[in-house]
């Protein structure tokens, strides 16, 4: 019985040998095998896809400023509102406007009185000008007639230069009535029948009217596009001046704008697919498009932009700003709020290959777009 066990294991160790040889030689093949097609997985792919998480939602935002000043009297909506385009924001006292389109309306009437008394000055100073003609012109003739009967000693030097007098008199009073009668005409724009909204003086007065009433039209503030109010401490009984910022609205069309580094710019092009991802929905994920890419790095629109041509120089990786339009649906419950950050995933299509690096090729030949 003792004898018989040490047979029965070397048995056992016989009969392992070949299946170890077998595993081992499977290891060696599959082993290297498995290395070179993940090494080639990420040959292939390499690359292809550029991300980065400096990135974050966007979207338009308006101020909100009133084009007359005066005093708060309603303030409609409160912090953190939705509105539609046209609703009622605020409004300002309309009672002095309501009194300056009154008293244009008043001028307007006014202005239209004067006009046509205007014509009859006109009319008056026309007879008065034919009168003082005939005026002239009997003078003149008497003036002649004196002349004659003093050269035959008729009369006497007085009664001549009694003459010439009523002459000048009357030639003043001739350009005196002329003169009235050119200003009647230019009152009334060179004709009296010219008509009365053709006059530049009630042309004045009808623009100071439309102008009076914009101003009344403008003491309603309402929402010029679909938006949100932003933080706001506006009361009804504040007093704003004209372009004074009165509170913020934000747009709901929202975008993603993702800030890459120059280096991974190379084969971006507008128009390809992209992920995003919010922090704020860790695990979901946007699909987006690449809509523009900035013609500029962003220091180069900053206050002050780097003088490197001047000093001591170290070179910094810059970043280039990348506008992304978001393709998915509405999703139910998950809101894009301005400011929110993002990580960004371009894929560019770009992929390695052996025939790619022969020929010189290594990815697809599009033309970058610059758009804003």
């Amino acid at each position: 019985m003792t004898s018989k066990q040490p047979t029965e294991a070397a048995d056992a160790i016989d009969a392992a040998g070949p299946r170890r040889k077998r595993s081992n030689r499977i290891l060696w093949i599959a082993g290297p095998l498995v290395v070179a097609l993940v090494a080639g997985y990420f040959y292939i792919t390499a690359g292809r896809y550029t991300s980065t998480d400096n990135a974050y939602v966007q979207a338009d935002q308006v101020t909100i400023a009133p084009q007359i000043s005066g005093r708060v009297v309603e303030v409609a909506v409160r912090e953190n509102q939705q509105v539609r385009k046209g609703d009622l924001l605020f409004r300002i006292d309309p009672e002095p406007l309501q009194i300056a389109v009154e008293q244009m309306e008043a001028q307007i009437e006014a202005a239209g009185d004067y006009l046509n008394a205007s014509r009859d000055t006109y009319r008056s100073a026309s007879a008065d000008l034919r009168a003082s003609e005939a005026t002239l012109r009997n003078h003149e003739a008497q003036l002649q007639r004196v002349r004659e009967l003093r050269a035959r000693g008729i009369v006497a030097q007085k009664a001549l230069d009694d003459a010439d007098n009523d002459v000048a008199t009357a030639r003043g009073s001739r350009d005196a009535d002329a003169a009235a009668l050119a200003k009647a005409r230019t009152m009334l724009g060179g004709a009296v029948n010219t008509p009365l909204t053709e006059l530049s003086g009630y042309k004045v007065a009808l623009a100071q009217l439309a102008k009076a009433k914009l101003d009344l039209s403008h003491a309603e503030v309402r929402a010029p596009i679909d938006g949100t109010v932003g933080k706001t401490h506006l009361q009804a009984g504040d007093f704003l001046n004209v372009g004074q910022a009165a509170m913020p609205l934000v747009s709901h069309t929202v975008w993603v704008e993702g800030n890459f580094k120059e280096t991974d710019l190379t084969h971006v092009r507008v128009g390809q697919p992209a992920e995003i991802e919010v922090d704020t929905y860790p695990g979901h994920t946007w699909t987006a498009t690449v809509s523009s890419i900035s013609p500029a790095a962003g220091s180069q629109f900053s206050i002050l932009p780097a003088q490197n041509a001047t000093g001591n120089w170290v070179k910094i990786v810059q970043r280039i700003p990348v506008r992304f339009e978001i393709t998915t649906g509405d999703e139910d419950g998950l809101i894009l709020r301005a400011g929110m950050s993002a990580d960004v995933k371009i894929d560019t299509g770009k992929q390695n290959s052996l025939l790619g690096r022969w020929t010189g090729k290594t990815g697809p030949d599009s033309k970058v777009a610059m758009t804003r």
